[in-house]
């Protein structure tokens, strides 16, 4: 995708059925899973916090209070550990995602608010199904928005240190928008995370880009009215540089001797190209020949194939997750008629774990193949490393983290240590 993009996704979301990943960047320094804090523990972090949060311009009497309310989550970190775009199979997820009773509900979401979704499109130029899918798979469509407590939430990440910096600078935001009356402590409850209201939106997103929508003098994302959230999801959209009348991608099928190492998100082409490799679309459609596009395999050769445009990227900025993006982008096309995608997931393969996953990138880089730090992500530089490593090995370059890869490291490497 464009640089543009990746910039965005650090504003990204964090939802109560995903977690964001706009912080936890790959390469980044490996954790330890199972490392537990204390409450003791965080009530020291918080008397340290209170003088940054001081110095940061809140007031100490509304600082007291908040800071009051904050207690130890433990469920908090393990859920942090294990988050469902990256630790189930694609194919799981999206049975779970995109199944048939968010379907029909989405499309009833989409009927009853009809009228608000129209003004919500003349305003943000984005097409409802997108903001409804986001909306169906961050809180089912309003029933499920969460009920832990954003400020304990967020404490307890920031004192966790795996992604401090960033759960910190979340914080501050939640106490700013106390101070500014834009929320009060009763209102401040949503997912695990710290995403809050109907389409969980973080703490610094809502406070850079949510809107009041209905025009009653406040940005509610809380209210049974999901006005405000709507519009804000849209806005986000926009903010994105969401391209009005385009799509987000399609279904393609992939011929027989493609050299797979194309495929990926940052290799956009013309769709000339792609065409001259003798991509067809599934649905039997006209590739739109005007558009530059990227090629992407969520589950390697074996699995679909999708051709992706810049859509897709704006989606990705709410949350950085294949899985999360592939299923929002799909449930908007099955809320608006279109069906399932036409070719099978290979669900005989398994998923590797957390720590399989540390360890494939722990021996690509005894190798040679460098992934530029282990934290257990798939991103662009583990891709890149694997593709390198399989070309190497004569094997299929599509880049996804096998059992099978997994073994072959193994096998080459007897005398590799584990930490």
């Amino acid at each position: 995708m464009q640089p543009w993009i990746r910039a965005l996704a650090c504003l990204a979301l964090c939802s109560g059925l995903l977690a964001d990943m706009a912080a936890g960047q790959e390469g980044s320094l490996a954790y330890e899973p199972g490392v537990r804090g204390t409450e003791s523990g965080l009530q020291a972090w918080l008397a340290e916090f209170r003088s940054r949060a001081l110095t940061a311009g809140l007031t100490a009497t509304d600082l007291e209070q908040a800071l009051a309310s904050i207690t130890f989550l433990p469920e908090v970190v393990d859920k942090d550990r294990r988050q469902d775009e990256f630790t189930r199979a694609i194919w799981d997820y999206m049975d779970r995602a995109v199944s048939d009773d968010r379907i029909a509900l989405g499309r009833k979401a989409l009927e009853k608010h009809a009228a608000l979704l129209d003004q919500i499109e003349k305003t943000y130029g984005v097409d409802p199904a997108y903001v409804v899918a986001i909306w169906g798979l961050e809180s089912s469509y309003g029933a499920v928005r969460g009920d832990i407590p954003t400020l304990s939430a967020l404490a307890t990440l920031a004192y966790d240190g795996r992604r401090g910096a960033y759960f910190e600078g979340e914080l501050l935001q939640t106490l700013r928008m106390l101070q500014s009356g834009d929320a009060t402590l009763p209102d401040l409850k949503g997912s695990w995370a710290g995403a809050m209201g109907h389409t969980q939106f973080m703490p610094t997103s809502f406070w850079t880009i949510a809107v009041d929508f209905d025009g009653d003098g406040r940005r509610n994302l809380w209210s049974e009215d999901p006005s405000d959230a709507l519009a804000s999801t849209a806005a986000y959209l926009q903010k994105s540089r969401w391209k009005s009348g385009e799509d987000w991608g399609f279904e393609v099928v992939v011929p027989e001797g493609f050299d797979w190492e194309l495929a990926g998100e940052r290799t956009q082409k013309p769709m000339a190209f792609w065409m001259s490799k003798g991509i067809t679309r599934a649905d039997g459609g006209a590739l739109p020949a005007d558009r530059w596009s990227s090629l992407l395999l969520p589950a390697g050769y074996r699995g679909p194939a999708l051709m992706v445009f810049d859509n897709f990227g704006a989606v990705e900025t709410y949350n950085l997750a294949d899985a999360y993006v592939i299923a929002v982008c799909h449930l908007a096309d099955r809320l608006r008629g279109g069906g399932p995608f036409q070719h099978p997931w290979p669900r005989d393969l398994r998923v590797l774990s957390l720590a399989e996953r540390m360890e494939l990138q722990q021996r690509l880089t005894v190798a040679g193949f460098s992934t530029a730090g282990v934290d257990g992500r798939i991103g662009p530089r583990t891709l890149n490393a694997i593709k390198a490593y399989q070309r190497a090995q004569g094997r299929v370059a599509d880049g996804f983290a096998s059992t099978e890869l997994l073994d072959l490291l193994r096998a080459a490497q007897v005398q590799f240590a584990r930490p």
